[in-house]
């Protein structure tokens, strides 16, 4: 959690990391439709593990996750800065057979009979330099500049089909708004982050999605830079209205998609919530504004 003047914001990314079973990114449905949204795991400079979030493709070299994925622990510790990374794609991110004998440790080795922390989860990634938007310094709202990348320098596996994650023109939202008024338009969150928070923690390393609907593009929180959109833990299906569910915890960095004339954007990048328990609302950086654009077209052509 970090705070700041205005609210407790709860960032998205995961540092720990637990298995289970549930029927729920929180309550939607197993995603087949975006192969392009990847796990990403972090390591400082001397390989050890950070933590984990989401992210989308937007080329065979850039991958699109969160500012507060990628840099520092603001405030609290501003040079644990992450080094290196790497992603992980498919329905599914399967553990190494031999963590079954350690059921909740992320990843290890016993080289020498010694206990030492590894990769996440052992195999099969690509790996990347994580860079920060350098105008990020935690989360002090409306203006996050909650933006990063990762720059792979591997090959990108199968699993990763062949779509990327399509950024909207510059004031796209705003434009919508105008146009058809904000209220109630339908998003899609995509990731890997916890499918359960309450009563038990549950994460099943699945690629997940679910709908939710816009509140808020201009109050406090947003105020042209974030977006605000419902989070609402439901029975999905059983919802009539669609609206269930939302992001958790691990779920950072990872796209939230809205369909305008049958073309699906990546509109925002999945940053903070105000509730712990992973339901209330949800808040993206928006991709469409020129802090979003102007640094991710340092390493990426926008339109």
């Amino acid at each position: 959690m970090r705070k700041t003047g205005i609210a407790l914001l709860v960032t998205l990314f995961l540092l720990v990391t637990v298995t289970g079973v549930a029927f729920a990114i929180t309550f939607g449905e197993p995603d087949t439709e975006h192969p392009q949204v990847g796990l990403v795991g972090f390591f400082d400079v001397d390989g050890n593990w950070m933590w984990r979030c989401s992210g989308t493709l937007l080329s065979d070299t850039v991958f699109l996750t969160a500012g507060h994925c990628t840099s520092g622990d603001f405030p609290d510790n501003p040079s644990h800065v992450p080094h290196t990374a790497m992603v992980w794609f498919g329905d599914k991110i399967e553990l190494d057979p031999v963590l079954e004998k350690y059921p909740d440790l992320e990843c290890y080795e016993e080289p020498k009979g010694k206990l030492e922390w590894t990769t996440y989860p052992c195999k099969g990634g690509v790996p990347g330099t994580p860079y920060a938007n350098p105008a990020y310094e935690g989360l002090y709202i409306p203006d996050t500049n909650d933006v990063g990348v990762v720059i792979l320098n591997g090959p990108i596996p199968d699993e990763a089909g062949d779509e990327y994650g399509l950024l909207p023109t510059r004031d796209f939202l705003d434009e919508l708004a105008d146009l058809n008024g904000p209220n109630g338009a339908n998003f899609i969150s995509v990731g890997y982050g916890l499918n359960q928070v309450h009563p038990e923690t549950i994460s099943l390393r699945e690629r997940w999605y679910s709908v939710s609907f816009l509140i808020n593009l201009t109050n406090a929180l947003t105020d042209g830079f974030n977006i605000q959109t419902s989070n609402n833990p439901g029975g999905w299906p059983e919802d009539d209205m669609g609206f269930s569910g939302g992001t958790c915890f691990g779920d950072s960095g990872g796209p939230l998609f809205y369909t305008h004339d049958n073309v699906e954007y990546l509109v925002g990048i999945t940053s903070f919530g105000l509730n712990a328990g992973c339901k209330g609302t949800d808040f993206a950086f928006r991709t469409d504004t020129d802090s979003a654009r102007d640094f991710i077209g340092e390493y990426f052509l926008v339109p």
